[in-house]
C-alpha cells in the first residue's frame, strides 16, 4: 500500500517524469551548434594572441636574418634592443593585423576541428588518431584565412613607421610592389609547419587532459579550468619545440625585403633552408625557439581555457533555452 501511495503521489507531481533522461536532450557532439564553436574559437584565438603578442614580436626579430637591430640568440638581448631602439610600443606594432586575422582564423580552426573530430572519432573520445587528423584538417583551413594577415603582422613587427604607416598601408604597398602572391608566399611552409604542429598539439592536449581527469576524477569538474590550461601548456610547448625550423623558414619568406632581410629566388622550402644554413649555419634553424616555446605554452593554455569557458557558456545558454521550452 505504501508503494502504491508513493507511486500515485509521484505521478501527481508535475515535475516527476519517470521516462525522462537528461542525456537524451543533448545534441550530438558536445551539444553545441557549428556557429557556437566558431564564436568560442574566435574569442579564444583573439585572447591568446593579444595576451602573448610582445613575446611573438621578440621571436620574429630573432628569426629574421639581417633584421635590425637583432643579431643575437639571447631573448634578453632581443628584448633590450627593441626597447632601447624603438621603445615599448614596438612590442605591440602589428597587433591590429593580428586581431583582424586571429578571430576569423580561429573560428574556422575550432569549428573544423570539432566537426572533423565528430566525424573521425566514431563517438570514441579516446581516439588520438582522430584528434590528430582533425587538427591537420583544421590547420589547413585556418591557415588559408590567417596567412595574409600573419605576413602583414610580421612585416609591421620588423619595420618602423617609416616603412609602413599601418595595416592598410602595408597591404596596399605589398600588393602594389609584390602582387597578391606575396600574401601567400609562406602558405605552403605554414601548412607543412602547422600540420605536424597541430597533430602533435591536439593529440597531446587530448591525452594529457584525459590523463589528468583520470588521475583525479572526483575533482575533475572542480578543476576543469586547471586541467585545460595544463594540458594546453604541455601541448603547446611540445609542438612548438618540434616545428621551430619551419617557423624560421616561414618568417624568412614573410619578411623578404623588410629591414635588411634578403629576398629569395623561389618560395621553395629547400632553397630557404639552404640559404639559412649558409648564412647562419644549422643553429640558424633554431633561432627564436625559446620565445616560441615561451609564446606557445602559455598561449595554448590561455586559448584552451578560454575556448572551454566559452563552450561552457553556450552549454548553459542551450540548457536554459531547453528548460524554458519544456516548462
Amino acid at each position: 500500500m505504501a508503494t502504491e501511495a508513493t507511486t500515485t503521489t509521484n505521478f501527481q507531481n508535475p515535475d516527476f517524469r519517470p521516462d525522462y533522461h537528461p542525456e537524451a536532450t543533448v545534441a550530438p557532439h558536445d551539444g553545441l551548434h557549428f556557429w557556437q564553436f566558431m564564436i568560442a574559437g574566435s574569442i579564444a584565438g583573439c585572447v591568446e594572441h593579444m595576451a602573448m603578442f610582445p613575446v611573438d614580436t621578440i621571436k620574429t626579430h630573432m628569426q629574421a636574418l639581417g633584421s635590425c637591430p637583432i643579431k643575437s640568440f639571447s631573448v634578453g638581448h632581443a628584448f633590450r634592443s627593441i626597447l632601447q631602439t624603438e621603445g615599448p610600443s614596438a612590442f605591440y606594432r602589428g597587433i591590429a593585423a593580428m586581431g583582424l586575422g586571429a578571430g576569423p582564423a580561429h573560428a574556422v580552426y575550432f569549428s573544423v576541428y570539432e566537426s572533423c573530430k565528430k566525424y573521425f572519432s566514431g563517438n570514441n573520445p579516446n581516439n588520438s588518431l582522430a584528434h590528430a587528423v582533425s587538427g591537420v584538417f583544421a590547420t589547413v583551413a585556418s591557415d588559408a584565412v590567417f596567412t595574409p594577415m600573419d605576413m602583414v603582422k610580421q612585416r609591421l613587427q620588423l619595420g618602423n613607421s617609416s616603412v609602413y604607416k599601418g595595416v592598410w598601408d602595408c597591404v596596399k604597398t605589398v600588393f602594389k610592389d609584390e602582387g597578391i602572391g606575396a600574401f601567400y608566399a609562406s602558405y605552403r611552409t605554414t601548412v607543412f609547419m602547422n600540420a605536424p604542429y597541430t597533430a602533435v598539439h591536439f593529440a597531446t592536449y587530448e591525452a594529457v587532459k584525459r590523463g589528468l581527469m583520470e588521475l583525479s576524477p572526483e575533482s575533475a569538474s572542480d578543476e576543469r579550468l586547471v586541467v585545460h590550461a595544463t594540458a594546453g601548456a604541455a601541448a603547446g610547448a611540445l609542438a612548438a619545440s618540434m616545428t621551430t625550423p619551419l617557423d624560421v623558414v616561414k618568417t624568412q619568406l614573410q619578411c623578404q625585403g623588410v629591414c635588411g632581410c634578403g629576398r629569395f629566388k623561389s618560395d621553395s622550402i629547400r632553397d630557404v633552408l639552404r640559404v639559412i644554413i649558409e648564412k647562419d649555419s644549422y643553429k640558424g634553424l633554431m633561432r627564436g625557439w625559446i620565445p616560441r616555446m615561451l609564446f606557445h605554452a602559455p598561449a595554448a593554455a590561455i586559448c584552451w581555457s578560454t575556448y572551454e569557458a566559452a563552450k561552457s557558456f553556450f552549454h548553459e545558454l542551450n540548457d536554459s533555452r531547453e528548460s524554458g521550452t519544456v516548462t
